[in-house]
């Protein structure tokens, strides 16, 4: 084992050992006195800081872990913000804005193919991969689309690494923007789920934004992690819709190829969308429902999802650290000019059209 595998492993022991202090402060109450300081050290922008860090001064250590890690981490993490969230608030949060979210979705197709194929010349795979992560969900979309498009793997790899390199400028910069502009939870909550890419970093940036203002939180009665990811999982379903439009985009392509058959629309949902959502209504008309567990067992079912919904946060903070080791000099040269600067126009004008739209809500 050399000095770089060493540092990765020392890092996460450290950081891991310190987010589960904070886990056993917030829920067991327990009292490190001047020692506090270890518990709460570890924050999203520190944790991701800390991984584009360690990739940029020693590059990969540890990949196959570190890819599984920052996937699976994340997703079983957002099933457990599910035990925190209530149905009605889900519905709420997820059905407003639905004729915006139909705009912004083609819009953004729209956009790609101008900026992309007319302005740009970049090649049509890419560009669409580009446009399809803008306008949904990052590498989620991306992953999705691709085989159906049957993209060859450059395309895949240089639009996911536009996508990457954006989602870690956005955790950093969101959060500054949103407290510069004094935007509510829920203002801010909207914001990140519509204009950044992936649930990690819209995930990342809600956390963030919750640690600036926690008395935003207790006095709004909402937290821009709950509505953020929310309404970013809700977009995320429209996975499916691009799915099935996608092979007419590309029909005359998908004709002449001549490998097999793309997979069943159904496949592109990412499953822990659909175990976010069992999860929400577990609690809901489970856990938390004292009309059929009584009031006891309901306030012990109450004190477990708040239990599972905390240590889901931090699990979350840790992932980002992993994210932020997978971002090398590597993938940043892989990148190229013209696919990342169609990356940024698409990501400028959703930012700034889904901002001007949340202000102009109220």
């Amino acid at each position: 084992m050399n000095k770089k595998e060493l540092c990765y492993i020392l890092i996460v022991v450290v950081m891991g050992v310190s987010l589960l202090l904070g886990f056993a402060v917030e829920v067991f109450g327990i009292d490190l006195g001047q020692a506090a300081w270890v518990a709460g050290w570890v924050s999203s922008p520190v944790a991701l800081a800390v991984g584009f860090v360690f990739a940029m001064l020693f590059g990969k250590a540890f990949p196959d872990f570190n890819k599984t890690m920052s996937k699976k981490l994340l997703q079983y993490s957002v099933i457990g913000l599910g035990f925190g969230m209530n149905v009605d608030k889900a519905l709420a949060s997820g059905s407003e804005g639905m004729m915006f979210t139909i705009v912004s979705v083609f819009g953004t197709l729209a956009l790609g193919w101008l900026f992309g194929r007319k302005l740009l010349g970049v090649d049509s795979q890419t560009s669409y991969l580009l446009s399809s992560g803008t306008a949904i969900c990052g590498g989620s979309a991306i992953a999705a689309v691709g085989p159906i498009i049957k993209a060859r793997a450059e395309s895949m790899s240089v639009a996911l690494g536009v996508v990457f390199i954006l989602n870690a400028i956005a955790l950093f910069v969101f959060p500054i923007i949103g407290d510069a502009l004094s935007m509510t939870m829920k203002q801010f909550g909207m914001w990140a789920a519509i204009a950044i890419h992936d649930t990690s970093s819209v995930v990342g940036a809600g956390a963030a934004y919750d640690q600036m203002h926690p008395e935003l939180v207790a006095s709004q009665g909402v937290s821009a992690l709950e509505v953020a990811t929310t309404i970013k999982l809700t977009r995320a379903l429209w996975i499916v819709v691009l799915a099935l439009v996608t092979p007419f985009f590309f029909r005359k392509s998908l004709a002449n190829a001549a490998d097999g058959q793309s997979k069943p629309w159904y496949s592109c949902v990412p499953r822990f969308i659909v175990w976010f959502i069992v999860a929400i209504l577990f609690n809901t008309y489970i856990l938390s429902n004292a009309s059929l567990l009584g009031d006891g067992t309901a306030a012990m079912g109450a004190q477990f999802s708040g239990a599972v919904n905390k240590l889901a946060k931090h699990l979350i903070t840790l992932s980002l650290f992993f994210i932020g080791a997978s971002l090398t000099r590597e993938t940043l040269r892989s990148v190229g000019l013209r696919p990342l600067i169609q990356g940024v126009l698409l990501w400028a004008c959703i930012s700034c059209v889904s901002l001007a739209y949340i202000f102009w809500l109220e």
